[in-house]
């Protein structure tokens, strides 16, 4: 059977390649190559015989966990989708996701069972269940789960599978900019040339031209790595896609939340040469731990820190170099719509974000009056785009596809959003997004989202959300709210009201009450001028 840029066809080839290594370990669970690929091939059976079909799609919510990588593997091995389902949504939120991907199958922690139980009406399609258990005793029979070691038992662990095609979906939900997460449908071959190094990352000879070859770009020795993200991230979930389609060892840190001193009690422990963080949000707590207690760790064996999803200011870099004098930092960066768009040389000094070079596949495009789309002149403004392999739009949603998928020319463009200019040099200079979202500690932040969520809070007559910054977080969400007449205002009571709504990182950290909140004449909302008042710290509440 032929085989193709499919992430299965090409695991399969990794795993035969060195079934005997180390491919996978989050805690106390270990897995080779073999038996993360038997496992898989049991679990895809397992689906199959409930039904489940090519291109039909399956919800992985679960905290990070082997299982969540074998029910990736087991989806694409039946050409279905896996659909990551961020475990920190509240019910408006999930019952919405489970809805607008159109969930056939879920495989989740034990703990989410009531969750689901509460909002699976939203989802007709959901039918199949599977749960991986854990400590909380959560009620699985009110939908019918099945323990997940369960349905592994006497499903075959052969590889007997349909042949696969370069363009089978990964999809990939993500807050982005639009309030409620967006499905993006990145092709295999695509996701796995955007996103995933092509293979070209840990060898001389860089990315590959034909499946088979992914094999002969295996090293002689595994370069552990470990991604703190959870799974349900981008960030992470490709990063562990570029481990194992490598032939290198994933570490996952087990806990739910991050604690800097467990994680480097880990990184001592699996002898990790590589950390892969998301921004200041993690460095602080990191690079704290370390500086409390210097001498603790033996941590002779890293030799890179890498972050991407977040800003990982020049500062906490430095930090890393001197508190860690031999190793490589690294900041990228890119969407969940464009993969991987380069690394953070520092940017030209005291201007923009990061500086690239520009090439046939990364320009700076710019609108018309009539609605179109051209490449800009040097000394230009526009949007950073990205062409080549991208994705071919947003699942459920062709209106959001058309206004960030433009042809130019003959050739599909993905908008990335971000501003940027087009230098005379050739390159060019990214200002950031030009959008109100809010990127806290990795999470994108919605604040019309939020703001609906706000004015459910019985002292709330009008408010609008900014992003405000954060040593730690990059930036963390603020509230500019005017009360109704008559009423006070704590930052508790607005936020236990918020986490009624959205999730946790969505709440605000601080809440500042004016007398009007600032709008144009037309009602729109004036957020420059609601980040000037937070700013001033003039009317902020405790």
């Amino acid at each position: 059977m032929p085989r193709h840029f499919n992430i299965a066809d090409l695991f399969e080839l990794v795993a035969d390649r060195v079934p005997d290594r180390t491919a996978l370990t989050c805690g106390q669970q270990r897995s080779t190559y073999l038996q993360l690929e038997q496992r898989a091939n049991r679990l895809a059976h397992f689906l199959a015989g409930q039904g489940v079909q090519a291109g039909q799609h399956v919800g992985l919510y679960l905290y990070n966990c082997n299982e969540y990588l074998e029910g990736m593997l087991a989806c694409f091995k039946l050409r279905a989708v896996p659909i990551n389902i961020n475990y920190r949504y509240v019910e408006e939120e999930l019952a919405y996701i489970l809805s607008n991907a159109d969930l056939v199958a879920c495989i989740h922690h034990r703990e989410f069972a009531p969750h689901i139980a509460a909002v699976r009406e939203t989802a007709p399609a959901l039918k199949t269940f599977v749960y991986v258990d854990d400590s909380s005793g959560a009620d699985t029979d009110a939908i019918g789960s099945t323990a997940y070691e369960q349905a592994l038992t006497g499903q075959s662990a052969e590889r007997d599978f349909p042949e696969r095609a370069d363009d089978d979906l990964f999809i990939l939900y993500t807050g982005g900019t639009t309030g409620m997460p967006k499905g993006v449908m990145w092709p295999h071959k695509h996701v796995f040339y955007a996103a995933m190094g092509g293979g070209g990352y840990f060898h001389p000879d860089g990315v590959i031209t034909q499946p088979e070859q992914i094999a002969d770009r295996i090293g002689d020795f595994a370069i552990v790595g470990i991604a703190l993200a959870p799974l349900m991230h981008g960030a992470c979930w490709w990063y562990a896609c570029i481990q194992l389609l490598s032939g290198n060892a994933l570490v996952l840190n087990p806990a739910h939340h991050l604690v800097a001193e467990e994680v480097w009690d880990i990184v001592e422990r699996e002898r990790v040469n590589s950390l892969t963080i998301v921004g200041d949000a993690m460095a602080v707590p990191l690079l704290d731990a370390l500086q409390a207690n210097p001498g603790r760790w033996d941590l002779s064996s890293v030799f890179a820190v890498g972050s991407g999803g977040a800003v990982f200011s020049a500062s906490k870099q430095t930090a890393f170099r001197e508190l860690l004098p031999n190793i490589m930092v690294m900041n990228s960066f890119g969407s969940s719509e464009s993969g991987a768009m380069g690394a953070d040389g520092g940017g030209k000094p005291g201007e923009g974000l990061v500086n690239v070079a520009r090439s046939e596949f990364m320009s700076v495009l710019a609108r018309a009056e009539d609605g179109t789309y051209r490449e800009v002149t040097p000394g230009e403004k526009g949007i950073f785009s990205r062409s080549g392999h991208i994705p071919v739009g947003y699942y459920n949603d062709p209106v959001k596809t058309a206004a960030t998928f433009v042809p130019v020319n003959g050739t599909l463009w993905l908008l990335t959003g971000d501003e940027a200019r087009l230098e005379p040099d050739n390159t060019i200079t990214v200002y950031g997004r030009g959008s109100n979202c809010i990127n806290t500690g990795g999470e994108k932040v919605f604040p019309e989202e939020v703001e609906q969520a706000l004015k459910n809070h019985p002292a709330v007559f009008d408010c609008l959300v900014v992003g405000t910054p954060d040593e730690r977080l990059g930036s963390k969400v603020t509230a500019v709210v005017a009360l109704r007449d008559g009423h006070a205002l704590s930052l508790s009571s607005l936020q236990e009201e918020a986490r009624k709504h959205v999730a946790g990182y969505k709440v605000p950290r601080e809440v500042h009450v004016v007398a009007e909140v600032p709008r144009a004449p037309s009602g729109k909302p004036a957020y420059p001028k609601a980040l000037e008042i937070a700013l001033s710290g003039e009317h902020r509440v405790n």
